[in-house]
């Protein structure tokens, strides 16, 4: 890049109004699960975060208490407008869901019995599934730079598996036990970095 060329503008909400839609259009899509549908909103067509910065904001969002797709919107909202941006955002993510849901659950209160509707229910369940898997394997490229290294991280996600899928750990504990010891291990490995920088 040329002296003095300006880098070009990344692109943002143009205002709470923005924020209201992209999240309402997202919610919206998300039968099953919006997390998914979250990462191809905000990173693959509005291009509002990185894929870095997604997979950052969607890890403090699943340590948090609540829904981490509503502490992602909540993120993502204040990071451009503050509080403002924050309540636009969650607004977006709740209220026309919300109502869709509660009309859909009065219809399926009349049809819960009938064969084609539960085969329907357990459907999604499969779909949302696979939309899950495959918003992990988008993802893994941003792995790339971890301090830990492609051996440390594969350890991590085998353990998550394991005491998830295989040992039924509680979440408290998976995050607690093998989070915590990533998050020492990463911390142990950046220290050791920045000491060899500083040797040399």
């Amino acid at each position: 890049m040329a002296d003095g060329a300006a880098a070009p503008a990344r692109p943002a909400p143009a205002g709470c109004t923005d924020l209201f839609l992209a999240f309402s259009r997202l919610a919206l899509q998300g039968f099953g699960g919006v997390l998914p549908i979250a990462q191809r909103e905000l990173v693959e067509r509005l291009g509002w975060l990185t894929r870095e910065e997604f997979a950052e904001a969607l890890s403090v969002g699943q340590v948090l208490p609540g829904p981490n797709v509503v502490n992602l919107s909540l993120m993502v909202g204040d990071r451009y407008f503050g509080l403002r941006g924050a309540l636009a955002a969650l607004a977006g993510m709740l209220v026309l869901p919300m109502a869709l849901v509660l009309v859909m659950a009065a219809v399926h209160g009349q049809l819960a019995d009938v064969p084609a509707v539960a085969g329907a229910v357990r459907g999604m369940g499969i779909v949302s599934a696979g939309l899950i898997f495959a918003m992990g394997l988008k993802l893994v490229p941003t792995l790339a730079g971890h301090p830990l290294g492609r051996a440390g991280w594969v350890a991590v996600s085998a353990a998550v598996l394991l005491t998830v899928a295989v040992w039924r750990w509680p979440l408290v504990a998976v995050i607690a036990g093998v989070g915590g010891l990533s998050c020492a291990l990463t911390a142990w490995r950046l220290r050791r970095t920045a000491a060899d920088g500083g040797g040399r």
